[in-house]
């Protein structure tokens, strides 16, 4: 099968991109980290207004109608640009919602109205949610009424990835979140890759740039090859959807996609050194997101055992 973007797929991602590179994500998510959501909620409604989340409501409430290559897309560059906020989360929730047909939270999610959460099993921002729901869709509590989901923020590696424990701990994976989660990983690699190619070409060590050193373009190239390799599975796993596969898809395009992102982000450490990690460093961003999405929606190992069972 051929994989190649429709134009009007092309010209979605580029018009994301650009919006996304104009609107300050690296200090949205600095701010969203810091308990500021303010530029982040911003930021929520421009990507809004670009017909995000419209692609992932059906249309009879408001939307354009599902269309998992378009959400592919979307994430991609969401994660390219290391946006904070539950994204995921909430267009795997208006998946999980047009299933069952509700009319409230849809047409506000198509809008960009809403933030919803989805417990797997952590609660992504649920203080900033307007909905938090179970993996099986059945409603949480709200983080205020300090019932289900309640207390401290779990610590996460990504400071902007606020996590709260839900109790009792739902179980299972979403096929959909962990497919959009599978490319917001390929876009932050991808975003990664780029940094540390132009660093490595401009950096000089011994009179010469280190990105001439053999050990640094083995390392640069194998990450380019990996995340060459995952990007058609996670395509793949999109245009699977509604069909019998399209589990067995997911798990394998998530653990591409996971070892890929996860394996460029310590490459662009090596290549960057201890300023790669250094808060005021906007590498630092994607770094510290693709460690913690390496095990979000399902670790590598769950995702391998669902492919092998499929076999």
């Amino acid at each position: 099968m051929k994989f190649v973007l429709s134009a009007e797929q092309r010209m979605f991602g580029e018009t994301l991109r650009a919006l996304l590179s104009e609107a300050g994500t690296a200090k949205a998510a600095r701010a969203w980290a810091a308990g500021d959501g303010a530029p982040g909620r911003a930021l929520w409604a421009s990507v809004a207004e670009a017909g995000v989340f419209a692609v992932a409501v059906p249309e009879e409430h408001g939307g354009a109608g599902l269309l998992p290559v378009e959400l592919v897309v979307a994430m991609e560059e969401l994660g390219r640009s290391a946006a904070p906020g539950p994204y995921v989360e909430t267009l795997a929730a208006a998946e999980l919602l047009g299933r069952t047909g509700d009319a409230t939270w849809l047409p506000r999610i198509a809008e960009g109205a809403a933030v919803v959460s989805l417990a797997v099993p952590y609660a992504l921002d649920a203080d900033a949610a307007d909905l938090v729901l179970a993996v099986d869709g059945s409603p949480l509590p709200l983080p205020e009424e300090e019932r289900e989901v309640a207390g401290e923020p779990v610590a996460s590696l990504d400071p902007a990835r606020r996590l709260f424990p839900v109790s009792p701990a739902p179980s299972g994976i979403s096929d959909f979140g962990a497919l959009l989660c599978a490319a917001q990983q390929t876009g932050i690699g991808r975003a990664l890759l780029e940094v540390s190619v132009e660093y490595a070409r401009t950096r000089r060590q011994f009179g010469r740039p280190i990105g001439e050193y053999q050990a640094i373009k083995h390392r640069l190239a194998r990450a380019m090859v990996e995340l060459e390799f995952a990007r058609p599975l996670v395509y793949g796993a999109a245009l699977a959807y509604g069909t019998p596969d399209f589990a067995r898809d997911v798990s394998a395009a998530k653990v591409a996609a996971s070892d890929a992102s996860y394996g460029t982000a310590k490459a662009a450490l090596q290549v960057h050194g201890a300023i790669g990690y250094t808060d005021e460093y906007d590498p630092s961003l994607w770094i510290r997101k693709a460690r913690a999405l390496h095990s979000a929606w399902g670790t590598p190992a769950e995702h391998r055992a669902r492919v092998t069972a499929a076999l």
